[in-house]
């Protein structure tokens, strides 16, 4: 029997916290240095070969001018065509710093103002901001059910009845979700998409998280199943799965009824704030990442198990179920008695600073999102500190 020799591409145990707290970016630099940040999603993890060496190669000839974009949507085309399936037409794919800026130039563009989206609370915080305060639209809550073990899903029915009402005209779907690291099912997916045609409902589908797809679970582009001409908007971004977002660079995909808005009515600005570096790094990481990201999947893969057996070790009374997709443990600690929001008195107590419940809207009071793109070392200093905090 053949085994597979590669090499991995870094060696997790290795991550050390000193080191780490030698990076710049707002996961290091927010807290002081006694805390360990499970917060922002940044993962710990070195960066990918190929794309640490397409940056040094732009450096070393002096290549930090504005982006041109040069071969970014063809590598996208192929990554999507290879990982999902997904044939993107070339002529409808716009480059954008982020996917908030995705979703909020959707919304400019395809609503009016003060009229209602939707989106599927506890959500990605700034869905809220970018929706209200940068759109000017009016946020619509439709909270994920909750089953009696924890596990999360899109509630249709609901959803049905939001769709219904006449000043609803947008949906956000984030798929993966986050926080709750749910990976929607082609059942939920065609109920959507049947939905969104029968009420007129534009969808504007966030899948940055789609490449972290964990074992057992299958990320399935909502474009897979929308029509040709659905009224709808997909945007992706190399970003989260190798770790890349403070380069800026994501990608909006129109259809062929959306497209035409983007391609011929987008400011120019907005489509130039897209990194000229976040664009040379995406292009290595969609062409050559793959075997990074399989190395990263699988550590990700043994830490959403480790997470249950920490917990029912220092945290027995927290539920949690692991994520279909990403690094991220959306924990229940209703049980402790903690506030609203418990990330406050585990960072007060315990040092370790983790994303705040509450601020993923309906649903979020008494959870707490942890991070746990990092060393198995660290992880279980994480969630032994977290613990420290009911003893």
């Amino acid at each position: 029997m053949l085994h597979d020799l590669r090499v991995p591409a870094f060696d997790v145990d290795a991550l050390d916290l000193g080191e780490l707290r030698q990076r710049q970016s707002a996961k290091y630099q927010r807290y002081e240095a006694d805390v360990i940040p499970a917060w922002v999603a940044e993962m710990d993890f070195p960066l990918a070969p190929p794309i640490a060496e397409a940056l040094h190669a732009a450096i070393d000839r002096s290549d930090t001018g504005y982006r041109s974009a040069s071969g970014l949507v063809e590598a996208l085309v192929g990554y999507a065509d290879a990982t999902w399936g997904w044939q993107i037409p070339p002529d409808r794919v716009v480059p954008m710093p982020d996917v908030l800026t995705g979703v909020a130039q959707s919304l400019l563009m395809l609503t009016a103002p003060g009229e209602g989206v939707v989106i599927n609370p506890p959500v990605y915080p700034p869905f809220y901001s970018t929706i209200r305060d940068v759109a000017g639209r009016v946020v619509v809550e439709v909270p994920m059910s909750r089953s009696a073990d924890g596990t999360h899903a899109w509630d249709l029915a609901a959803m049905e009845e939001a769709f219904a009402r006449p000043e609803v005209t947008a949906y956000v779907l984030c798929n993966p979700h986050n926080p709750t690291g749910r990976v929607a099912t082609r059942a939920e997916l065609e109920a959507i998409v049947d939905l969104s045609e029968r009420h007129g409902v534009v969808v504007i589908s966030d899948e940055i998280h789609g490449p972290l797809a964990l074992p057992g679970a299958t990320h399935l582009p909502y474009a897979q199943l929308a029509a040709e001409d659905a009224n709808a908007v997909f945007l992706v971004s190399a970003s989260k799965a190798w770790n890349l977002p403070g380069l800026k660079c994501a990608q909006l995909v129109g259809t062929s009824r959306t497209a035409s808005a983007f391609t011929e009515r987008m400011p120019l600005e907005v489509t130039y704030g897209t990194g000229h570096l976040g664009v040379i790094a995406a292009v290595a990481a969609y062409e050559a990442g793959q075997p990074w990201l399989d190395d990263v999947v699988s550590i990700l893969d043994g830490n959403r198990r480790l997470v249950t057996e920490l917990l029912d070790e220092h945290l027995p009374l927290a539920r949690y179920v692991p994520p279909e997709a990403s690094y991220l443990a959306w924990i229940d600690l209703r049980e402790y008695g903690l506030g609203d929001d418990p990330a406050e008195a585990i960072l007060d107590r315990s040092r370790v600073a983790l994303s705040a419940g509450p601020t993923f809207g309906t649903g979020g009071a008494g959870y707490a999102r942890l991070n746990m793109a990092t060393s198995p070392t660290i992880l279980h200093e994480i969630v032994r500190r977290m613990g420290t905090v009911v003893q």
